[in-house]
């Protein structure tokens, strides 16, 4: 029985030429684009690496970083250490017996102490002149007392600011019996000597700093008349200090605070007396990872409009200070 399917048509004259005519327009524009990637090679280059390398997200979202920022990591084990039974603490810079020539000073900042006292001990009554020294508690109870006359008990949040100016004396101790005290004690160099002895104490509680930057401390000149039980604690340098408890997978961003080269300083607190071996509080600032105890040296980094993301990356809340500076020592 014969098919009574029809056979394909052949194409006419009209659609080869047709076809033809396209196929060859396609091959001189192929040809074309070779001959120009052949003649201009950083043209080449660029389309090359399109084509070969995956788009970087990391990289879009960090687009706030300067791109000149240098970080340093200081390692938490890296720092002096001392452990004296009562005395249980970390120097960021040279202090006390422990000297690094490389590790003295940075911007006004000359002592970062990461203290833990026992409980019913502490520093005996001592003498200090032109330093601007605060402490910051992280827990525990730290008893104040000093020859202006005030007497405080410090706990979690608070933060207790003394100007030594022309000189004073004071103590600090643990009178708690069962729980050591942990607090951050820092030094910073006035830029103006002979200040009068002045002390002050501020609160700054756990739910103002969650996944936000609170400013803590903040240079006078910068911080104006217009001061308030809320406002940061004003000293005669060029630091500004922000504190953050920032939840795993939160970011912050700090936007620098005046114009002209900056030193930037980021210190993760830790939780236990040694850093996790894996896991615990950890943030990344630009490539950087610094789990607790660590802390960065961030340079390059200039004027308004420059920016700085925090974000955390463990699987603990991170708490942290960050500072930002002038660049030069008092």
């Amino acid at each position: 029985m014969a098919s009574t399917t029809e056979p394909p048509s052949s194409p006419s004259a009209s659609d080869t030429d047709s076809l033809f005519t396209t196929r060859t327009a396609l091959a001189a524009l192929v040809t074309l684009v070779a001959v120009i990637l052949a003649s201009f090679t950083p043209l080449r280059n660029t389309f090359a690496s399109l084509l070969t390398k995956p788009l970087s997200i990391r990289a879009m979202s960090t687009a706030t970083t300067p791109a000149s920022m240098k970080i340093t990591k200081r390692p938490w084990s890296a720092r002096g250490h001392a452990d004296h039974d009562w005395l249980y603490t970390f120097h960021t810079f040279s202090f006390a017996s422990y000297y690094d020539p490389g590790h003295e000073s940075y911007g006004p900042l000359r002592v970062i102490n990461e203290d833990r006292v026992l409980p019913g001990t502490g520093f005996g009554t001592h003498s200090h002149a032109e330093f601007l020294i605060w402490s910051y508690v992280v827990s525990g109870t730290l008893e104040h007392k000093d020859s202006l006359g005030n007497l405080e008990n410090l706990k979690r949040g608070e933060v207790q600011f003394t100007s030594a100016g022309t000189g004073i004396r004071h103590s600090e101790y643990n009178r708690n019996r069962d729980d050591e005290v942990h607090f951050l004690q820092i030094w910073a160099k006035p830029n103006v000597r002979g200040l009068k002895p002045h002390y002050e104490t501020k609160k700054f509680p756990d739910e103002l700093k969650q996944n936000k930057l609170v400013r803590i401390i903040e240079y006078v000149d910068r911080l104006g008349e217009k001061q308030s039980e809320t406002s940061p604690i004003g000293l005669q340098a060029d630091v500004s200090m922000d504190a953050s408890i920032l939840s795993p997978g939160k970011k912050v961003t700090h936007d620098v605070v005046a114009a002209g080269p900056r030193k930037i300083f980021v210190q993760n607190i830790m939780t236990k007396r040694a850093q996790p071996k894996s896991g615990g509080a950890q943030i990344r600032v630009g490539d950087v990872t610094l789990g607790e105890g660590d802390s960065a040296y961030i340079d390059g980094v200039g004027g308004l409009g420059a920016k700085i993301e925090v974000e955390s990356v463990g699987d603990t809340p991170a708490e942290f200070l960050l500072f930002d500076m002038g660049p030069e020592d008092q």
